[in-house]
Parts: structure tokens; C-alpha cells; sequence
């Protein structure tokens, strides 16, 4: 332990954020840097908890009370390679991880609880800056050989690791960038790109091989993948968004959320759309369906895009400010949460049921109308069941929308149908606790394996694929266990992130 009256002494503090005003006039990260005095300082407040909860909220198990104590005493360098012991992109969860860490924090039982998350990222770039993160090729190779089908977190994390085992790796991409969500997904102004791209010459230098604008079971058919490769790990995400199918759907200006994300990550690396492509909000009235991080990420990008008025609604009630009694801790906290797009302006509105699309002659999207609705518990089975309130209807002028309600599971047409993988019962493909699938050398993780979820269960599902399919090619593996994974998971992991 640091210091033992740190948490009494500190209060958390966390970096502050450019001006709202300011940073929706470019695409930069929101948050100014930190001092590292200031990092010190929070690490201090750890307690080094004798059962330290936040090991376990986190599903990649990180040390964090080891970490925290060797910033407080400036031993950087411990840190960043103790973070590393458990976290290969400790710079992405520092920056969109929702940080189930802090949730599960000793502190939060009734205090605010150590910023693990921005001494994460601080940690980390610390690192960067010094030149101590350094790439690590494999010191003896085998000859074994490995496909890792998406190259999102889980895909990239389990190729940094089985390369590092000495196996040759080689991820395709069925995108023409690398990265999956983190590259097209996730908004500049919480992710710049060239994060991610540093860490991806780090692979790069390590021997992992890419394939981009390659989609696997199109361009590369599953025969010659199973052919070519000694194993195969299905990293793809959970691409199937969840659908609205309400009349007027078809309407021009209705869009799912990750078409309008994608086309502005690829409209900032220099990509062009024509008139029939394009997705331009400026001037427009725009309403964004779903509450989660997804419906978020197009608020703030509707704000840097020049929308005229922006309206994010969610059909469930609006969350607490505080914990409700049948929400303890340690468990995920479900209040009431502001990002740093709702600082930037828009309204929310909760308890709202989209009930029909209204166009205009030429099919171009003018309002919607919708109705209250209220969630009832049936005392018998202890489900909430809703209700639309009779005499509510109200209509909301918009020539852009938003369906940001989540995913199903991952896309089943081509390959994976094409592999002959069971699927879960949604949708998701069956694994069993070694992460292998119903085909003997096929292997799943990340979204396509466990669902729609958070940054850091797809890298901790990567790290566990990698591990596993290292002992099924050659019955033993160096590679560390995932230690938070294995544990039932603390937060609950169906939100829209």
C-alpha cells in the first residue's frame, strides 16, 4: 500500500475535459493531459484491499493495486510492464472502457473510487513517450500456422499473443483498415485512429501478418482456410444490428448507427461519398434511438457534423442518480450517466416508443410519431412488463435518425454458415469452455463468440483463445491464463457499447 491515508487525503479527481464549445470544432480527444503528479496522487488513494474486488470486476484480472503502488513511488517502468502482464492495448481500455474496475472498487462502498482507468491510459502512454514499449518477436518459431478471422480487440489480441508463442499468424480483415471497431467503429474524439495504428506496427514488427479489404469466406473460401492453417480463431464482431420495424422504415434519412460512424472515421482518413451515399446531418433535426454508448457516439458526432438539434431517446425509464437496493455494490452501477456528447449539448428523453417513420412525397424522412410508455411489474413473475400510455402520442420533426439499439449476434451468411459452427441460443457461435467450437482446429472469441460487450472481455476473450489454441497445437502453452475471465462476470454485459 502507498500510502495508507491516501484515500482519505485525495479526493478522485480526473482530467479535465476541453470545453464542450471548443472541441466539437474538430475531432481531437476530449480529455487534456493529466500532470503526473496528479496521477501519483490518485494512485495513492488504493488501498491494496486484502481481497482487492477490482481484480475481479476487470475480466482481464489486471493487478491494479500493484500498479497503482508502483506510480505512487514513480516506478513507472514497473508499472507499465505490470500492466502489461494482463492488458496487451492498456491504451484502449484507458479510453472507451466503461472501467467495471471502478465499480467494483472497496472505495465505492461509499466513496468515489480510484481513477484505474486514467491511470491506466496514463501508465501507458508514460510508456509510449519513454520508448520502453518496445516490439516482441518471438525468440524461437514453430511451424505451426494460424488465421484470425477480424481484427478487432479480441482478434488482435489473441494474434499479438499466439504470435509471441512463436506460431506465424496471419489476420484478415474484411474492411479496408485494421482494427475492426476500434478503427471504424468507435469516434475519433474518443479514439484517435493513430493510437491504434501505433499499436498495430507493433504486431506488424512482431511477425504478425494483415489482410485487409478480405473477406473471408468470399475472397478466401472456408475450404482453404481449413486447408492452409493448423487453427482458426473467429474474432469477428457481433455485426447484425438490431432493426426498428416500424412503418416507414424504409424512408431516406433512417439509418443504423454504425453506417453514419463508419462513413465519418472513413470521411477523416480522406474517403469521398457521393450525393446517394452520403450521410450529411448539417442544419438537420436529428433524434438518436437507443440510450447506450453507441447512441452516444452519434450524439457527439452529430454536434461535430453541425446538426441543428439533436434528440437521444431510449424506450426504458430513466436510470437512477444513485444505486436503487436491488443494485449493491460490487455489482455494476445502473445510474444515471452523462458522457462527455451529452456535455456538448442535445436533449434526452426516456420512456419514448418509436411508433412510426412519415416521409414526405419523395421518400425523404420528415417526422416520427411516438408515444409514452410506462414499465409495470408483474408480481408474479418479477418482470417488467410496458404499457403505452393511452393519450401520449406526440410527433418529433427529423430528417435524420439514429437506430443505435444494440446487435443480435454476429453475421451468419458466408462463413461461418459456410463452416457449419453451431450457434448458441442468440445467435452467437457455440463454444465450449476451451473456446473451441463443434470443429475440431476452429476457435471463437470476442463479440462472435459471447455477444455484443465491452473492450475489455473481447481483449480478455483474445488473450483465453490464444492460450487455448497454443495447448492445441502443442499441448502445453506459456502464455498466461486470463484470470478475471474465468470469473462470473460482475457487470452486466448487454449494454449498447
Amino acid at each position: 500500500m502507498g500510502k495508507v491515508t491516501g484515500f482519505m487525503e485525495a479526493a478522485r479527481r480526473t482530467p479535465s475535459r476541453r470545453d464542450a464549445q471548443e472541441r466539437i470544432n474538430d475531432w481531437q480527444e476530449v480529455y487534456l493531459e493529466w500532470d503526473e503528479s496528479d496521477a501519483r496522487r490518485q494512485a495513492s488513494r488504493c488501498m491494496d484491499c486484502g481481497v482487492p474486488f477490482c481484480n475481479s470486476g476487470c475480466p482481464l484480472g489486471n493487478l491494479i493495486p500493484e500498479f497503482n503502488d508502483f506510480i505512487y513511488h514513480g516506478n513507472w517502468e514497473e508499472a507499465i510492464e505490470r500492466l502489461h502482464a494482463t492488458n496487451n492495448f492498456p491504451e484502449f481500455t484507458g479510453r472507451i472502457c466503461p472501467a467495471p474496475c471502478e465499480a467494483s472498487c472497496t472505495l465505492s462502498v461509499n466513496s468515489d473510487p480510484v481513477t484505474i482507468e486514467m491511470i491506466e491510459k496514463q501508465i501507458v502512454e508514460h510508456g509510449w513517450k519513454e520508448g520502453w514499449i518496445k516490439p516482441q518477436p518471438a525468440k524461437n518459431k514453430t511451424d505451426k500456422k494460424v488465421a484470425i478471422v477480424g481484427s478487432g480487440p479480441a482478434g488482435l489480441a489473441a494474434a499479438q499473443q499466439l504470435a509471441r508463442a512463436g506460431h506465424t499468424v496471419t489476420v484478415y480483415e474484411r474492411n479496408e483498415y485494421i482494427g475492426g471497431l476500434l478503427a471504424l467503429g468507435i469516434p475519433e474524439f474518443k479514439l484517435e485512429k493513430e493510437i491504434v495504428e501505433r499499436r498495430i506496427n507493433q504486431l506488424r514488427s512482431e511477425g504478425v501478418k494483415f489482410r485487409v479489404s478480405t473477406n473471408v469466406g468470399v475472397d478466401v473460401t472456408h475450404e482453404e482456410l481449413l486447408e492452409k492453417f493448423d487453427a482458426i480463431c473467429l474474432s469477428g464482431g457481433s455485426t447484425v444490428p438490431r432493426d426498428l420495424p416500424v412503418e416507414g422504415r424504409e424512408l431516406k434519412g433512417v439509418h443504423f448507427a454504425m453506417e453514419f460512424l463508419t462513413q465519418q472515421n472513413r470521411k477523416l482518413r480522406g474517403a469521398e461519398f457521393g450525393p446517394d451515399e452520403n450521410i450529411d446531418i448539417k442544419g438537420k433535426n436529428v433524434v438518436v434511438i437507443g440510450g447506450g454508448d453507441t447512441g452516444a457516439d452519434c450524439l457527439g458526432t452529430s454536434h461535430r457534423q453541425g446538426a441543428a438539434n439533436i434528440i437521444q431517446m431510449e424506450i426504458m425509464p430513466r436510470p437512477s442518480e444513485t444505486r436503487v437496493e436491488t443494485n449493491p455494490w460490487p455489482q455494476w452501477p445502473t445510474i444515471f450517466r452523462t458522457s462527455s456528447a451529452h456535455e456538448e449539448g442535445g436533449d434526452r428523453d426516456f420512456n419514448v416508443l418509436t411508433k412510426r417513420f412519415v416521409g414526405d412525397d419523395d421518400g425523404n424522412l420528415k417526422r416520427l410519431e411516438c408515444a409514452r410508455v410506462e414499465w409495470v411489474k408483474d408480481e408474479e413473475t418479477g418482470r417488467f412488463n410496458m404499457n403505452e400510455v393511452p393519450g401520449s402520442e406526440f410527433v418529433i420533426e427529423a430528417e435524420a435518425v439514429f437506430l443505435a439499439m444494440g446487435f443480435l449476434h454476429p453475421q451468419h451468411d458466408g462463413l461461418l454458415d459456410a463452416l457449419g459452427v453451431d450457434y448458441d441460443p442468440r445467435g452467437n457461435v457455440a463454444a465450449d469452455g476451451s473456446l473451441r467450437t463443434n470443429l475440431d482446429k476452429v476457435f471463437a472469441a470476442g463479440d462472435m463468440q459471447r455477444g455484443q460487450s465491452l473492450v475489455v472481455h473481447a481483449i480478455a476473450s483474445g488473450r483465453r483463445a490464444a492460450r487455448q489454441i497454443d495447448i492445441f497445437l502443442t499441448g502445453d502453452s506459456r502464455l498466461p491464463t486470463v484470470s478475471g475471465y474465468a470469473r462470473p462476470p460482475i457487470m452486466a454485459t448487454n449494454s449498447n457499447d
